[in-house]
C-alpha cells in the first residue's frame, strides 16, 4: 500500500508537469517566478512541515502508549499464572487455565474486535470477571498461601486497569477534520510547486517526484500509526506473544 501510494503521488506530478510543459509556450522564462511566490511557496511548506511532525508525534505517542497498556496486561497476566503456583493444583490449574482462556480470546477474537469497530468484547469481560472470582474466592490455607494472595489480588486489578486503557486506545486518535487538514495541505503544498514553473529537466523531474512520493509516505506513516490495533498484530501483540508462548495466539 505505501508503495502504491508513493508511486501513485509520483505518477500524477510527474504527469501534470509533462502536460504543462506542453501546454506552455517555448518563449516562457521560468526565472520570471516573482520572488513572493517562492517566499510564499516556501513558508507554506514550513508550516505544513511542521504540522506533519506535530501528527506524527501524536499517532506516535498514542501508539507508544497503546503497546504499554498491552505490556502491563500481558506481565500482570503471566504473574498471575507465575505466583498461582503456590496453590493447590486444582486452584493453580483452574487459574491458569482462566488465564490462557482470557490471552486466547483477546487475541483471537478481541483484538479483531477492536480494529474493526473499536470496542472491546462482553466475553472478554466475562473471563477477566472469572479470574477474579478464582483469586479472590479462595481462602488461603497456609501463611505461606495467604502471602500470596493479596499480590495476586492486585494483578487482577493491574489486569483490569490495564485493560480499560487499552479500550481508551482501540479507536483511531486523529480526528477526521486533522486528516482534512493533512489531506489539503499536502494537495496545497504539492500544488504549489507548479507556481514555480517546473521544467522537464531530469534534476526538477526528479526533486518534483521526490518531494510528492516524501509527502505520500509521511501521510501513509501518520494512518498506519494512528490506529495502533487496527493495521497489524505484530508489534502492538508482542507481549502477549512472548509471555504465552505455548498458546496459538493470532490465528
Amino acid at each position: 500500500m505505501l508503495t502504491l501510494a508513493m508511486a501513485a503521488a509520483c505518477a500524477v506530478v510527474l504527469a501534470i508537469v509533462f502536460f504543462n510543459h506542453r501546454r506552455i509556450g517555448d518563449d516562457d522564462d521560468p526565472s520570471e517566478t516573482p520572488d513572493v511566490i517562492e517566499y510564499m511557496t516556501m513558508m507554506i511548506g514550513v508550516i505544513y512541515a511542521i504540522v506533519l511532525g506535530l501528527a506524527i508525534a501524536g499517532v506516535w505517542e498514542g501508539r507508544g502508549a497503546a503497546q504499554e497498556y498491552v505490556r502491563q496486561e500481558a506481565q500482570a497476566l503471566h504473574e498471575i499464572s507465575v505466583r498461582s503456583a503456590v496453590y493447590p493444583a486444582e486452584v493453580r490449574t483452574k487459574i491458569r487455565a482462566d488465564v490462557d482462556a482470557y490471552v486466547s480470546h483477546v487475541m483471537d477474537t478481541e483484538w479483531k474486535q477492536m480494529a474493526e469497530h473499536g470496542t472491546l468484547t462482553d466475553r472478554g469481560a466475562e473471563l477477566l470477571e472469572r479470574i477474579r472470582r478464582d483469586v479472590t474466592d479462595y481462602e488461603p490455607q497456609s501463611d505461606h498461601e495467604g502471602q500470596a494472595y493479596q499480590p495476586l489480588v492486585d494483578q487482577v486489578a493491574l489486569v483490569d486497569d490495564a485493560r480499560s486503557s487499552r479500550a481508551g486506545s482501540a479507536g483511531a486518535t486523529m480526528p477526521g477534520v486533522v486528516w482534512f487538514g493533512l489531506i489539503t495541505g499536502a494537495l496545497v503544498t504539492v500544488g504549489l510547486i507548479f507556481t514555480l514553473q517546473i521544467r522537464r529537466s531530469f534534476r526538477e523531474l526528479l526533486l518534483a517526484g521526490l518531494f510528492s512520493a516524501l509527502i505520500a509516505f509521511l501521510l501513509f506513516l501518520i494512518w498506519d500509526f494512528d490506529a495502533p490495533f487496527g493495521r497489524g498484530i505484530a508489534d502492538t501483540a508482542e507481549p502477549f506473544l512472548t509471555q504465552f508462548p505455548h498458546l496459538d495466539l493470532g490465528g
